[in-house]
């Protein structure tokens, strides 16, 4: 009943301040708002559980536990259909008093216990009907959620023995003790109010509280018995003080109980409402200055709606960040902005007259269009916003890069990228953005190199070809790049040696060749070549072999024109093991000791 109270006033609670809210907001609000229809809502919450366990094992409570829930709602105005998921969990608490007991002597004290409890968890799944009242601005709900489904509810084994200790030896008594729950398909019946408070279109704040009750729940049978405890009197006579005694023998039950288990709780939490953006029609009615709904008139005071569409001549594809701008004839800029992500742009307000529309993509013009006073007049007559299309008419592609550091996510800012046209003459360079983001217009039919420069990092080129692409089919070129920060130690695969030989073998140059390519596209940086071996053989032994055959990888790349002054050979031998288990006189797998013979290239930038 305590628990009760406490769940009713704070639904008081809530209640009055939801509706003294939502009074203070309906009288704001105006008296036309559209509310949504037709949208799902995904709402969390945490909470407390104050549960009820009918079980008759009198001397075993249960106190409350955290509830974690996740509902999921589609509604098509006031009414809905939701569904729950709820984890709860509670524990048993033994109420078996401890302090004065005796045997059934008066005179042997119960002075050792032993209790174990296991906390209760219970899954809930259930789908039923929602019912809900919005303010009329859709700020407020407050919502009644019915759920119907089962749940599986495990554990709550508690057991309490105690012992009383003599000269002669000791007795252990078992007190108290209920095996628990294991079940699975429990039918369950939740009904919740929740209350939420969006604060925008889509994100809201919720809380509330519910009811569940869970039918014909079983219990565990142990050794026979699912429920025991151990009688006791309250002796007052011929004692200094009363005492607990035992009396006749521990009652058990053996039948497990198909008992219910009930509770109530409260929670809060976050709310998300899937609602539809506005479409170019709806965007285009409202009128800036008069606030009113244009259609399907214009007012004389706000003009109409101008609905601009960005798009490519060619591929026909919709051009998001396009800069737009309405000139008069004379060259005066009315209105301008960018378009959405829709490649749509709206002027409203727009006053009867003759304009011209021009937009920008990356520097490069699209094509005009024009508006004639006349339209106006077919727009006043149909209550329609006038629709114009601006076009993209450049053949070039347009690439549109990231570039982060290797094996990372974030984009790297102010990186030196640089264009170079391998089949046409000519390089281009660009930095990126606080993202990481860069772009380049590219010929049809050419091979362009790219690499990025930034003090701490080098590139590695990389190649893009235009032919694969066709220009009537796409103007984007999504393009992603990495660079390496120097002084980080790459693993060459195919660098591999012959049993004791420092010899180059073939399969080792195409990986030798990139390095050297790189030290050709980098000439301000320095290599450090590291050879490393496994365990096996003398320390002395590995670190002469491997030193030969870092000598034998750097006089390679010097051959092919790379100044010896930028390279450095270590022999690092078994003394930077990367598998650290197969040391010295371990026994391993030969694929264990593969992992440390490597080869490893490390750039150090001047």
């Amino acid at each position: 009943m305590k628990n009760l109270s406490k769940i009713l006033i704070m639904l008081f609670v809530f209640t009055n301040t939801f509706f003294a809210l939502a009074q203070d907001e309906a009288f704001e609000a105006p008296e036309e708002t559209t509310l949504d229809r037709n949208y799902f809502q995904l709402s969390s919450r945490v909470g407390y559980d104050f549960p009820s366990y009918k079980n008759n094992t009198p001397y075993i409570d249960y106190k409350g536990g955290l509830d974690l829930g996740l509902s999921l709602d589609y509604y098509w105005n006031w009414f809905g259909l939701g569904a729950d998921v709820d984890f709860i969990t509670n524990s048993p608490e033994s109420t078996y008093p401890t302090s004065n007991l005796y045997e059934t002597d008066l005179t042997t004290a119960i002075n050792e216990f032993s209790l174990s409890e296991e906390k209760v968890t219970r899954l809930f799944y259930g789908i039923g009907p929602n019912v809900q009242y919005r303010t009329s601005s859709g700020k407020f709900t407050a919502e009644l959620n019915t759920r119907v489904g089962f749940a599986t509810i495990k554990g709550g084994r508690t057991y309490l023995e105690g012992t009383s200790t003599s000269s002669g030896g000791s007795n252990v008594h078992p007190l108290n003790f209920h095996a628990g729950y294991k079940d699975s398909g429990v039918l369950t019946f939740k009904g919740q109010m929740r209350f939420t408070y969006f604060l925008n279109k889509n994100w809201g704040v919720n809380a509330g509280a519910y009811y569940m009750k869970h039918f014909d729940v079983q219990e565990l049978n142990e050794d026979g018995i699912s429920a025991l405890y151990h009688p006791f009197d309250y002796v007052t006579e011929n004692v200094e003080q009363p005492i607990n005694a035992l009396s006749g023998e521990a009652l058990s039950r053996s039948e497990p109980c198909d008992c219910d288990i009930s509770s109530i709780g409260v929670f809060a939490g976050l709310t998300y409402k899937f609602t539809k953006k506005n479409t170019v029609k709806e965007i285009a009615n409202v009128c800036p200055v008069c606030q009113e709904d244009h259609l399907p008139h214009c007012c004389a005071t706000c003009g109409c709606g101008v609905t601009i569409t960005a798009k490519d001549k060619f591929s026909g594809e919709i051009l998001p960040n396009t800069d737009v701008v309405l000139q008069d004839l004379n060259g005066n800029i009315i209105q301008s902005g960018m378009t959405n992500s829709y490649g749509v742009i709206v002027f409203n307000d727009v006053m009867e007259d003759d304009y011209v529309i021009k937009g920008k993509l990356y520097n490069v013009n699209l094509e005009t269009a024009s508006i004639q006073k006349d339209e106006f007049k077919l727009c006043k007559k149909e209550g329609n916003s006038i629709q114009k299309v601006i076009l993209y008419g450049d053949e070039n592609f347009i690439l549109e890069g990231n570039v982060a550091e290797c094996n990372e996510d974030d984009g790297l800012q102010t990186v030196d990228i640089g264009l170079k046209d391998k089949v046409n003459a000519g390089e281009k360079h660009t930095l990126s953005d606080a993202e990481g983001d860069f772009m380049f217009h590219l010929k049809q039919e050419s091979t362009y190199a790219l690499n990025g420069k930034k003090d701490g990092y080098y590139s590695n080129e990389v190649e893009v070809s235009t032919s694969s692409y066709s220009r009537n089919k796409t103007l984007f070129i999504d393009f992603e790049m990495c660079i390496d920060p120097c002084g980080k130690a790459i693993k060459l695969d195919n660098i591999n040696f012959d049993l004791d030989k420092s010899d180059i073998l073939p399969a080792s140059i195409p990986d030798l060749e990139r390095i050297v390519k790189l030290m050709k596209d980098n000439p301000n940086i320095q290599v450090e070549m590291s050879s490393h071996t496994d365990s096996q053989g003398s320390d002395a032994y590995n670190k002469k072999l491997s030193q030969r055959r870092a000598d034998a990888t750097v006089s390679y790349i010097a051959n092919q024109g790379i100044s010896k002054d930028r390279l450095i050979a270590r022999g690092a031998g078994e003394t930077e093991l990367k598998n650290t288990k197969c040391a010295n006189n371990v026994p391993c797998t030969d694929d264990e000791h593969r992992v440390n013979r490597r080869t490893e290239f490390k750039v150090i930038c001047f």
